[in-house]
């Protein structure tokens, strides 16, 4: 570990709300399976959108009554509740007890969320507004649509006397999500910090997308084979939505009450490309996405031989080629020594804010119970791609990995890279 480090910062609970599995069994078993949770949706016909398909976690109308009172629930939106549905999991899975009337004042959180709330927007506030009827809006409007409704309503409903705030920072958000609560552990502030994102599945948070032309196209048909990252037919991202959430705890205190520990969190680094050199809104910097890379493992204290897998962001749109590419630059390996990399996009989508959190629960359940995911749709590999053929994973295999780099990058030229590792006392 890196010197200067204070507390080492363990992992004891994960929460996720998933396309493909609610809970960590379900989606275990959905990643190891190859079960996607892609499906064609009626309501993006109805909207006249190209793309068609999306993620968006079932059953959530019924499961939400198990969680949430339907007092509590007159005040949530869709992104609120998956939030709080994975974020009441992660609490359980961690071992810590019910809240009580008294705040725990050991535990913050860091929720972040991309572009939630729009559907609260779109549905209820535009049109009252817009007709004269304010006063039809009810009293919990705000509460729905400031960009911290989510970590607010968790705070409340687990009784956090931490720090409990938002970030927001496009694809990146979850995976920062995650860095930021790290030094929160690292640096002796709190013992725990609850971290991820969460998105909701609103047709007016993916239409500009759909403008863009970056939405898989021609697959509305076949929505199982619409997300292939790393494939020469890759056609662009499919949206997606949910919720990941992991608890952050220091090993201090995960040792002190006996949790169960799935992992460290070893590296952590967040920086900004400054749209210069290739870089722009919308595409990374090269240079940018290999620096955070490099500084996680100088953080963590190894080299790029250390690692032995890689959950990459990997969209399914052109910048996939270069990602893997600033992979084995940052890494400082050849192309056949570059470790196994998988793309959780493929069974889930592209849950923007949400994104990180999901795929880091995927990182962490793959390091802990011993297997990589195959990544959907890509035995047609991009032609760029035919010298990392062997490192990229089709089929679920067992694994007996330490170390997975795990990164995130996203508008605004942002990227995020967290190292985890098996659990070694």
């Amino acid at each position: 570990m890196n010197q200067h480090n204070t507390q080492r910062v363990v992992i004891t609970g994960m929460g996720v709300v998933a396309p493909n599995g609610h809970g960590l069994d379900n989606y275990e078993q959905a990643l190891r399976n190859g079960i996607s949770g892609i499906k064609h949706h009626e309501h993006l016909a109805e909207a006249n959108f190209a793309c068609q398909v999306g993620g968006i976690p079932e059953n959530m109308d019924t499961v939400k009554h198990d969680y949430l009172s339907e007092e509590s629930l007159l005040a949530m939106n869709e992104a609120m509740i998956f939030g709080a549905i994975a974020a009441i999991d992660c609490w359980r899975d961690a071992g810590l007890p019910e809240p009580g009337e008294e705040p725990d004042w050991d535990t913050g959180a860091i929720i972040g969320t991309g572009i939630s709330g729009l559907d609260t927007i779109g549905n209820k506030l535009i049109p009252l507004v817009d007709k004269g009827r304010v006063k039809r809006l009810g009293s919990t409007m705000v509460e729905q649509v400031m960009a911290s409704s989510s970590s607010a309503n968790i705070g409340g409903l687990l009784a956090l006397g931490g720090q409990v705030t938002t970030n927001s920072s496009a694809c990146t958000t979850g995976t920062e999500a995650i860095v930021n609560g790290y030094h929160k552990i690292n640096s002796g502030h709190l013992k725990r910090m609850l971290v991820g994102g969460t998105e909701g599945a609103s047709k007016y948070s993916w239409a500009g997308f759909d403008a863009m032309r970056v939405l898989a196209r021609g697959y509305n048909d076949k929505p199982a084979q619409a997300s292939r990252p790393m494939s020469a037919s890759a056609v662009g991202f499919v949206p997606g939505s949910g919720a990941g959430m992991l608890m952050l705890e220091s090993l201090d205190s995960a040792l002190q009450r006996g949790a169960r520990i799935y992992a460290e969190v070893i590296g952590v680094d967040v920086n900004c490309g400054g749209q210069r050199n290739g870089g722009s809104t919308t595409f990374p910097n090269p240079t940018g996405v290999q620096r955070c890379i490099q500084a996680a493992l100088k953080h963590a204290g190894i080299d790029g031989s250390a690692v032995d897998l890689i959950n990459g962001h990997l969209t399914a749109t052109m910048a996939d080629p270069y990602e893997i590419n600033n992979w084995r630059e940052a890494l400082n390996c050849s192309p056949e020594q570059l470790p196994k990399i998988n793309a959780t996009k493929s069974l889930v989508g592209h849950a923007l804010g949400a994104a990180g959190g999901l795929e880091c629960v995927a990182s962490v359940l793959q390091l802990s119970r011993g297997f990589v995911h195959g990544s959907l749709n890509c035995e047609d590999l991009h032609p760029d791609l035919e010298a990392y053929a062997d490192s990229i994973v089709h089929k679920t295999e067992d694994s007996d990995a330490q170390i997975l780099a795990k990164a995130s990058f996203g508008f605004g030229d942002v990227n995020a890279c967290t190292i985890f590792k098996t659990f070694n006392p």
